[in-house]
This record gives structure tokens, sequence and C-alpha cells, in this order.
């Protein structure tokens, strides 16, 4: 007996022959999910393009352009610490700026010199204030005697920075081979600093905020310079990276000494009578009067807070 066989398929199926329902289903959810997909994208760029047309984070309102950074030691005595504070608070009230007092004895230094600990308090400074743009570290036997110049147009602006800038001279006196570059703006400088006759001068400088002086300060303080036992601790662990790291030579600029860094005394080997304090100055310091056992920083600052007083603090 023959069966009848099923009739074969054919491979061209007629043109009305119907797509599967689950087929088309998911066609129509691709579709969809591509869509929204796409509004998803756009609405993201138009709310970060909207938020800041820069780019960048916006700046919150009543932040300070400057922020005075020093680093206090207990040891000094509360009478004369209280004397420093009510001198930056003067200057800071007239220009809007701010001040971070940072203490040495909140930083772990290891077995380092206690100055190392002005490292790590620019870098909370930095981390604290995140939205303002210069950082003016100052030693805090230093006083500022003349408060009526901002930081800004006295020294940090652009044209005011090139003005001033120590250019093609040793970074190191009086003879060291690796020079400031000469093709700088003011506009590429992110660390600005002073030299006196025996090298550069830690104790008063400005720094602007950016990724670079980040890694500036972390290559400062790096625990294999902390270890070095240099002679001047950080001051001279500073002077070794930017003669020997151009990326970091690349952001100084130097400037003449008086202009942040009057002296109180005259002292030969560290410039003489042409470094110390002359009428009008913006700072004057009292130059190692804390490392030295014959001299007491105190005794020697409060003439000078005196005068300061007497003609600028009385003001707020």
């Amino acid at each position: 007996m023959h069966f009848a066989l099923p009739p074969r398929k054919t491979s061209n199926p007629p043109p009305y022959a119907r797509a599967s329902r689950t087929s088309s289903v998911r066609k129509q959810r691709l579709k969809y999910g591509l869509i929204a997909g796409c509004v998803f994208i756009l609405l993201v760029c138009l709310l970060k393009w909207t938020s800041s047309g820069s780019g960048e984070e916006p700046i919150p309102p009543g932040t300070p352009e400057v922020v005075i950074v020093t680093l206090l030691d207990e040891k000094s005595g509360q009478r004369y610490i209280t004397k420093i504070k009510k001198n930056r608070e003067d200057y800071a009230s007239r220009h809007g700026y701010l001040n971070f007092y940072a203490n040495a004895s909140d930083y772990n230094i290891g077995g380092s010199p206690r100055s190392w600990a002005l490292v790590p308090a620019l870098r909370h400074a930095l981390t604290v204030h995140p939205h303002s743009t210069y950082f003016f570290s100052l030693s805090p036997h230093s006083l500022i005697m003349n408060p009526t110049l901002p930081l800004t147009s006295h020294v940090v602006s652009a044209s005011k920075l090139e003005s001033l800038m120590l250019k093609d001279i040793p970074v190191v006196p009086p003879d060291s081979v690796i020079h400031t570059f000469s093709h700088l703006k003011g506009h590429n400088i992110d660390l600005v600093l002073t030299q006196d006759g025996e090298g550069l001068c830690p104790e008063s400088f400005v720094l602007r905020q950016s990724e670079w002086s980040r890694f500036f300060l972390d290559t400062w303080f790096d625990p294999l310079y902390r270890s070095y036992n240099f002679q001047r601790a950080e001051g001279h662990a500073l002077e070794h990276i930017v003669q020997w790291h151009p990326t970091i030579l690349a952001k100084l600029a130097l400037i003449p000494q008086r202009t942040i860094n009057s002296y109180t005394v005259d002292i030969a080997s560290r410039g003489g009578r042409k470094v110390t304090y002359e009428k009008d100055d913006f700072i004057v310091r009292a130059v190692g009067c804390e490392s030295d056992a014959n001299r007491h920083c105190e005794q020697e600052m409060d003439p000078w807070y005196n005068q300061w007083l007497n003609q600028y603090g009385q003001v707020t």
C-alpha cells in the first residue's frame, strides 16, 4: 500500500505571507529602545551644556579668589599667634580674601623636621577650597605691612607678573647652571617664588590652583626627599626638584625679593641691605629667627607689629 507524501514547502513564500508576531514585537521594542537611548544622551548633553558653557564646574558665589595659608606652631605661644592672626584677618577683610590656618602638629610627617608640615598644609588648603584661584603661603614670622596692596594686582595678574619675572637667571644663586626660562608668559605660571643670596625662599610664595599644583606638592612631599636629611629640609628639597624637573621649572616665576619677602635684619649672606624692609613694602619677615637660639621671634616682630597696628591695624 502506498501513502501520499505531504506537500513539499516552497523556499519562496508568497509576498503576502505574514511575519511571526514575536518577530514584529521584538523589532518594535528595539526601535523604541534606540529612540529612548538617543533622547537620554541628548538630555545629558543639554544638561551639561546649560550648567556650564565652558565645561568646567561653576564657581560658587562668594568664593574668595585668594586664600592666605599660615602654618602655625603652638610652641610660638598664644599671644604671638593672636597677633599674627589679627594681621592676616585685617588684610583678608580689606580685599575679600580668606585665611587658612594650619597647625604643624596636625600633619603626619614621620621623623622629618617640623617645617615639612608646610607642604601637606598647602595640599589641605587646596582641597578645602577647590574653587579659589591663588594660595598665598606666608611664614608665621611674617607680617603684612602694607595691606592696601591686593595680591592679585600687586603680583599675580598676568601683565603684572610678566613685568616682575626674572628671566634667564640662576634658579639657585649664585651660579646654578639651571636658569629660569626666558620664554614664559604670565598666564603660564603656577608657582611664584623669591630667592635671596643663599637660595629659594619657600617662606613666602604664591601657588595657583591647578592639577599641576597638586602634582607639584605631591612631588615635593615625596618620602624619598624627606629621607635625604637636607640641611634646610623642605627648602633644599624644593631647590632640587625645581632644578632637575623641567615640568616644575616650566611653571615657575622668580620675582624680586622685596615684592613679597622683605627682611627685618641685614644679613650679608642673604642679600644684605638691599633686601631689608623699606617703607611701604608689602611683607616683612624675621628671617631665620626660629632657628637661631640667640634670637626671639616674638620680641623681634613686636616693633613691626606695633608699626603696622598704628598705621593700619585699627581699620576693620
